[in-house]
């Protein structure tokens, strides 16, 4: 059974220029298209939305989720397996914090009266105790690895490795204003590459899912822009060309 791109809109609740979109981008493009130009969504695309619309709601940006969902160690039984214990962690805070606000309006009526502790029951900033295993199942394995064999060098070969790892960031900061495909560019990356694999196992894939790490998370960008605006994007492109390039 298939369905066209509006009755997915009404089942789902989502707008048809967001289903257009997550075709238009790679995300979700539908098994079918007509000879009109319809798109038609069999069971298994639907399937896919679901586990779209899963990540999202705790809050991972589109280009993550299709980082995640098209590697192909991805496991929908596991994904979802982990999603249920996030979203009962994030469902167990809103609890306390509608607790919180039930007994606010109680004070706030005079009927009760709230210590300062009390007033701020629920209110959780530090991360989701699942979100390092979720880290480490889609994608940073390698990061991990890399930062263990780092904590057992020795102050002198740290050295060594911290000038070798800034003197491809300045390189590469040199040419940032420049195209990521150029060849003076992908020479540079390459040295990046297996400065990387030195340290740890870096598969094209996760070569090019870290790249988009550097601008997804604003450590890393802070961390790589001081060598230059713009590096942390300029490598995240560079680093996309250089594994596509490596496939063929």
């Amino acid at each position: 059974m298939t369905l066209r791109v509006k009755e997915v809109a009404d089942l789902v609740g989502i707008s048809v220029r967001t289903l257009h979109h997550y075709d238009e981008i790679g995300l979700l493009t539908p098994d079918e298209t007509t000879e009109s130009g319809y798109r038609l969504y069999s069971d298994e695309n639907l399937e896919t939305l679901q586990q779209i619309l899963f990540f999202k709601e705790l809050s991972f940006p589109l280009k993550k989720i299709i980082e995640i969902i098209s590697s192909p160690s991805f496991d929908r039984q596991e994904a979802l397996e982990l999603h249920r214990k996030m979203l009962l962690e994030k469902r167990s805070r809103l609890d306390k914090m509608i607790t919180t606000i039930d007994n606010t309006i109680q004070h706030t009526k005079g009927e009760i009266q709230m210590s300062n502790k009390a007033k701020f029951e629920g209110f959780d900033f530090s991360h989701n105790p699942y979100e390092k295993e979720a880290r480490e199942r889609w994608g940073d394995e390698a990061v991990d690895q890399s930062n263990a064999k780092i904590n057992n060098m020795t102050k002198d070969q740290q050295k060594v490795m911290g000038d070798e790892m800034n003197a491809i960031y300045r390189k590469l900061a040199d040419l940032r204003n420049g195209s990521p495909d150029s060849e003076e560019a992908q020479a540079a990356i390459k040295e990046w590459y297996e400065f990387l694999n030195n340290m740890g196992d870096y598969s094209l894939d996760a070569f090019k899912g870290l790249g988009q790490m550097y601008v997804d998370d604003e450590r890393f960008t802070k961390n790589i822009d001081q060598f230059g605006e713009g590096l942390a994007k300029f490598m995240r492109d560079t680093m996309a060309v250089y594994a596509d390039n490596n496939k063929k």
